[in-house]
Formats: structure tokens, sequence, C-alpha cells
């Protein structure tokens, strides 16, 4: 899955950038639910077409998954996949105040309110770092205890090529992890690219 758009050195500095980002909702997460947050380097791929879903597979291996998708729009333009292991999902609500028991309905909207941090605060800082406008839809639930492969099977969220920007959340003393992809399509992966040279630039 080598990058046919993005060269070493903005591979590299998106890299950075999103590391920054993703310890900016690190810190968000530590501070929601006063635990430590622990963070993979993000890592940057270009998969294209059915790559996409294979790159998702291996990254959360057999296990089913709970999904949800955000879109993001303005300056830059895609969608945030954060797939939850439901294993964590009953502690993660302890933390947030909700029954420990979780009924379908308040698994939902626990995930949905967890995105929506995680995810505001991710895109948010490499936007930020990029000097790009970034606006946020609804998160929405993608499915509930399911493959990744099933997840995706008829889905759009499988492009042409997409820019796979990928890193795994877990705290320190729970069960609870996830793991986050930002997917963006080839013109928009372009328009990021053109983005990196400029925050190249102003370090002169």
């Amino acid at each position: 899955m080598t990058s046919s758009v993005l060269g070493e050195e903005q591979r590299d500095a998106l890299q950075e950038i999103a590391n920054i980002g993703m310890g900016r909702a690190g810190a968000s997460i530590a501070k929601a639910f006063n635990e430590f947050v622990e963070l993979s380097i993000p890592r940057i791929l270009t998969p294209a077409g059915a790559e996409i879903a294979e790159a998702i597979s291996r990254l959360v291996g057999g296990n089913p998954v709970l999904a949800v998708r955000q879109p993001f729009h303005s300056g830059m333009c895609g969608e945030v996949l954060v797939l939850y292991d439901h294993r964590g999902c009953n502690e993660l609500a302890e933390l947030l105040g909700y029954q420990s028991d979780l009924d379908e309905a308040a698994e939902k909207q626990l995930l949905l309110d967890v995105t929506n941090i995680l995810v505001a605060a991710c895109l948010g800082g490499v936007a930020e770092q990029l000097k790009l406008d970034i606006a946020f839809a609804a998160p929405s639930l993608l499915g509930q205890h399911a493959s990744a492969a099933a997840l995706l099977a008829g889905e759009d969220v499988v492009v042409e090529r997409a820019l796979f920007v990928e890193v795994n959340f877990k705290l320190e003393r729970r069960s609870f992890a996830c793991h986050l992809v930002i997917l963006m399509p080839d013109a928009e992966i372009a328009a990021v690219a053109q983005a990196v040279d400029a925050f190249l630039k102003s370090f002169g």
C-alpha cells in the first residue's frame, strides 16, 4: 500500500501532525474520563478500493466490533470511522455515568457521545495545524457486533482510494479500547497534500 499521492516528506509531516492531533484527543478523553490514555503512533496509508476493507479487517482482527461513522467537511472533507471493542463498553459506561448494564439504545448513545469527543479533538487538532476550516456532521451508528468486512459490505465508506490515518486509543486501567480511522478520497488527499506543503514551508 504505497502512496501515489503523498511523497515521503509529506507523509512524515502528516504523521507528525496527526500525532499531535491524536495527542489532543487523548488529553480530552483523559480529562473526561479521569483515566490515562495510551495512544499508538498514527500510521498513514493510501489503500485503494477493496484494500480499505482489508486494512480495517487487519486492524481489528476477527473480533466483532461496534462502528460509528462521522463525516467532516469544509476545508477538508471525508469521514472518520471509530471502531469499538464491545467488551469494554460497560466499563466505559461507568466512567461516563451510564448504567453499567447497557441496553442497545444506551450503548448506541454512549458510542455516539465518545465519538463526538474523539473526532472533534483529533480532527480539530489536525485542521488547526494545517490552517484548514473543519465542520462535523452528526455521528451515526454503522453497525453493532459485526465483523469489519460485514460492516463495510455495500457501504459508501469504501472509495476508489483513501487516505487512511489509523490510531489506537486504550485506557490504561480499563479494558476499553478503540481504533480511529480517517478516510478521505483522492481529491481531498491532494488538497491535504497542498496544505502539508504550506505547513512545511512555514518552517522555512
